[in-house]
């Protein structure tokens, strides 16, 4: 077995500790239940992709039925889903693998239909800038709280349900990052305008969550994050905004910061000139009281140690994960040479997936799945696979 780093033991804040350093991120399978409950070809799928990465980070789940974002998504959002909940924790418990359940609100990027005629919600009354978005409803004070009280509660049904930990979902443009963003949020209140403003939303979420695991946790529990570096939108989120929220998360006593990007060492995506991987700057900022993850193209074991010696120590295989549930496995066996790198259309009854999860990704990852046209595809673009 090859002397890999990633294949190390890692122990967070909390106490938790990962057999290696390898991570299944978030991605969005759709194979739930139309009321949030989970199916047995999602369990199946789960117990298909576990059990050889060191932590396994579920699809998200909504908090509350306002925050539902697509049909076939998890939810967390009442006590009756508890047992749904820790038949997803249970089965992604194999061979040691930590279960994460990510949970957010999907806020503007959800619509009527799937609210099932409900106005969808957001910081401000501004629609996203999607084709066929809707304007969503501007949170009130009262229901500000009341949302970051269903964060709590979703942290509460975790604990309960098995989970070995949160991550709270403050990426891809959902209502997290909407409290965070000046272009969702253009509020006037103490929830809104100066950027330290922006950041009281998530903040506030982080410490209820945390207050919550203090109360219910019996053994140790994680607490994560994810961010998107940055906005396209003008005005938008840029990487000097998610530097100085950063540095305060830091401070926050969060297990880890995964940061979503399609390419783990992508650049700006507005400043072209600027040659610098964003999670190099992500790194300094964070220091060392805030563990990263990185995601995003990585495939074979040299790609995934590159990650290690940059000093993160913590790296996610998502669509490499799909194709190859026994990666860790392998490296383990020194079989590298064995890993399968592309995904055909044959294969998905091995791997658990889906007809419309299939459907979702051709049409993301180009003809036949090969990595190498994927690769060519939009970085953000890429990042849509991602919950």
């Amino acid at each position: 077995m090859a002397n890999y780093q990633f294949l190390q033991s890692y122990t967070f804040h909390s106490g938790v500790t990962l057999k290696n350093r390898i991570v299944i991120p978030p991605m969005t399978e759709t194979m739930s239940f139309h009321d949030g409950n989970v199916t047995s070809d999602e369990l199946n799928y789960f117990s298909i992709h576990t059990g050889g990465a060191g932590m396994f980070v579920t699809p998200v789940a909504n908090v509350n039925a306002l925050g539902k974002g697509f049909e076939g998504q998890l939810s967390v959002a009442a006590d009756e889903f508890i047992p749904s909940l820790s038949r997803v924790a249970h089965t992604i418990q194999q061979n040691g693998t930590k279960a994460i359940l990510q949970i957010f609100s999907a806020g503007r990027m959800s619509n009527s239909r799937i609210l099932r005629g409900e106005q969808p919600v957001s910081a401000s009354a501004i629609p996203a800038p999607r084709p066929h978005s809707e304007t969503p409803h501007a949170l009130t004070e009262t229901e500000i709280e009341q949302t970051i009280s269903d964060f709590g509660n979703a942290v509460r049904r975790a604990i309960i349900a098995g989970f070995d930990g949160v991550e709270l979902h403050g990426a891809n443009t959902y209502l997290l990052q909407q409290f965070f963003s000046p272009h969702s949020n253009q509020r006037t209140d103490r929830w809104g305008g100066s950027l330290a403003k922006r950041m009281l939303f998530p903040l506030a979420v982080i410490q209820c969550s945390q207050q919550v695991i203090a109360k219910y946790a019996t053994k140790p529990f994680l607490l994560g994050y994810r961010i998107s570096p940055e906005e396209v939108e003008q005005p938008g989120i840029r990487i000097a905004d998610t530097l100085a929220f950063i540095r305060v998360l830091r401070e926050q006593k969060l297990d880890y910061l995964h940061v979503s990007m399609g390419d783990a060492w992508r650049t700006s995506l507005n400043d072209k000139n600027d040659p610098q991987p964003l999670i190099e700057k992500i790194k300094a900022a964070a220091g060392t009281n805030l563990p990263l993850i990185s995601v995003g193209n990585l495939r074979t074991p040299a790609e995934v140690e590159k990650v290690m010696a940059a000093g993160i120590p913590l790296a996610a295989l998502g669509r490499e994960s799909l194709a190859e549930p026994h990666w860790v496995q392998k490296v383990q066996a020194g079989e590298a040479a064995q890993l399968r790198y592309q995904i055909s259309a044959a294969d998905c009854a091995e791997l658990g997936i889906q007809p419309p999860f299939w459907a979702f990704l051709s049409k993301l990852m180009g003809h036949h799945g090969n990595p190498d046209n994927q690769r060519q595809r939009d970085a953000q673009h890429l990042d849509k696979l991602f919950s």
